[in-house]
């Protein structure tokens, strides 16, 4: 059953040190910045996060790799003009990197949510991404085996969420929000209204309340 968060403070609550978080977003898109900003405060420290990118600027991601909070990235895209937070601290020896193309990254977490234990994929055969992965051959074509990514929390940002979780997206915000639903024990979803149940259109609900367990209007 989803609970209605009265701030994004409770939302956050019980993120226990060393935890895998799965935050959404494709750079500020869809981050879900109020949440983050709510765990920078809760105070847990060496996790491990899973996003597309490695942190922008100053606020949101970047913000929690600052304060030093995060152990290990898992993203695709971990260097842009931007990502000086990331940056810094990759040079320093002081964050661990786990580099891995944008379409397994999202293929990979489906995959948690689906029950597939593991998948054969083209993408990265041949290249340092699958040094000491097991490969094999179907169909004439070299493919590299990749193992589901799973979440203890998901962070999400949405767009609107009814009572029941249901929750809908605006536009690109929507990108890796889906699927990271599904790939953790413990979805928090931040939206801009809670409306009930009822006033959004079924048609139009992209992650069922199923799999969501708190949401926070902010």
């Amino acid at each position: 059953m989803t609970t209605i968060c009265d701030s994004a403070a409770a939302a956050v609550a019980g993120i226990e040190d060393g935890a895998t978080v799965l935050i959404g977003g494709f750079g500020l898109a869809g981050m879900p910045i109020r949440l983050i900003d709510a765990l920078i405060d809760q105070g847990a420290t060496d996790l491990t996060v899973v996003s597309n990118n490695a942190g922008n600027g100053d606020t949101g991601l970047a913000a929690l790799l600052a304060k030093g909070r995060v152990r290990k990235m898992i993203c695709s895209f971990p260097r842009q003009s931007d990502s000086h937070v990331f940056d810094g601290l990759y040079r320093e020896g002081r964050i661990e990197l786990e580099l891995v193309p944008q379409g397994n990254l999202a293929e990979r977490m489906r995959a948690a949510g689906a029950g597939i234990g593991a998948f054969f994929c083209p993408t990265g055969v041949g290249t340092p991404l699958a040094e000491g992965k097991e490969t094999r051959e179907i169909d004439g074509r070299t493919y590299v085996l990749e193992y589901p990514i799973k979440g203890d929390v998901a962070l999400i940002g949405g767009h609107r969420a009814d009572r029941m979780g249901n929750v809908v997206y605006r536009k690109t915000a929507r990108n890796f929000g889906p699927v990271m639903a599904t790939a953790a024990a413990t979805t928090i979803v931040q939206v801009r209204e809670v409306v009930e149940v009822g006033e959004l259109d079924p048609e139009a609900v992209v992650t069922p309340g199923i799999y969501v367990d708190r949401v926070v209007a902010v």
